[in-house]
């Protein structure tokens, strides 16, 4: 086999990966990513060998293993610093910092995104800069800066919107939302959602649509139309169980037993935070669980099961101090005191 040859089977290869990896199919993006990665090391060609890593993290971080991600961001990384290829560097830390940002890891996170783009502004990579300028919003809603968030979002949109990057714009929309809802405009929070919502359809992103319907269905729930939330939640669920969107599929099924809990349907209510629960143990969403716990801890309040409330809060304030989150450490603290 000539070394050619083995380039354009590497290109080949990671094409049909790149498919998989649109369909959420990550098993069968990781395995084409592994027998890359044996090809890169075979020809030898360290920037392929480097891509391939980033790849291969990728998919974990898809099959929901960040700390197998972190690793190979990190070997991707190291590659990318000893070839010189800057926008490979940039792209491993942007992944590292949004591996921490999913590990609830956000100061650590917001590092890894700040190198990164001072790299990608260097290069005058337009479409890195605002990815990552996305992400560091969103962490800035959820650290309780949803003001802060919201300038950001909005260069962003103005910046994407000059790209021609319509998946994009739908993406910053949904942050935008996500803001407003936070800072209790719930009016202009589903005016971004609703936005969102026909760009999503017409590049046929089923997941993206799920997340704005999820968001739209929590907007309900704030105003106080559980009834309609449930309507809108119950259709998300059925998605993304199809399309094997676990952490979705955690997150539909909290926001259910939320609404259920509005509508003083407790059992109902803990049922499916018991099913969220489970999920985000499986997944290692510290985040989601702490969240879980939260709430199951109000629930039971609420039907005075004290003992049962505590032990909620107690368990969501241990993880909270565990990955570093100050927001869910002090809310965790009220909700004892106010027992």
């Amino acid at each position: 086999m000539t070394q050619p040859y083995q380039v354009k089977e590497w290109e080949k290869r990671r094409d049909e990966a790149n498919r998989y990896y649109k369909l959420r199919k990550f098993q069968e993006y990781f395995d084409l990513a592994i027998e890359n990665l044996y090809l890169a090391r075979a020809i030898p060609d360290r920037d392929r060998e480097g891509h391939t890593l980033n790849d291969i993290g990728l998919a974990h971080l898809g099959c929901w293993q960040p700390q197998r991600a972190l690793e190979r961001f990190q070997q991707a990384l190291l590659v990318a610093e000893e070839i010189g290829n800057e926008r490979a560097e940039a792209t491993a830390l942007s992944n590292l910092g949004a591996t921490y940002s999913r590990l609830g890891r956000f100061s650590l996170a917001l590092e890894y995104f700040e190198k990164a783009l001072k790299i990608f502004r260097r290069l005058q990579d337009t479409q890195g800069e605002v990815s990552t300028l996305n992400d560091v919003a969103l962490i800035y809603t959820k650290l309780g800066e949803p003001k802060r968030a919201l300038l950001l979002q909005n260069q962003i949109l103005a910046m994407r919107r000059l790209l021609g990057d319509f998946s994009g714009e739908a993406t910053t929309l949904n942050g935008i939302g996500f803001a407003y809802s936070i800072l209790g405009k719930y009016g202009q929070a589903l005016e971004s959602f609703q936005e969102a919502l026909p760009i999503q359809r017409a590049a046929k992103n089923l997941t993206g649509e799920a997340t704005t319907l999820n968001n739209i269905a929590s907007i309900y729930s704030d105003l106080g139309q559980p009834k309609q939330a449930l309507i809108l939640y119950h259709q998300v669920l059925l998605t993304r169980q199809e399309l094997g969107d676990r952490s979705g599929e955690a997150t539909t099924l909290h926001n259910i037993g939320f609404a259920y809990t509005i509508l003083a349907n407790y059992r109902q209510g803990l049922r499916f935070y018991k099913q969220a629960m489970t999920i985000y143990q499986q997944l290692g969403d510290s985040l989601g669980e702490i969240s879980t716990l939260l709430n199951m801890g109000v629930l039971y309040a609420t039907t005075r099961r004290k003992k049962l409330a505590r032990s909620c809060y107690e368990n969501a304030q241990e993880l909270a101090e565990k990955i570093e989150y100050p927001p869910f450490i002090e809310k965790a603290r009220q909700f004892m005191n106010a027992l």
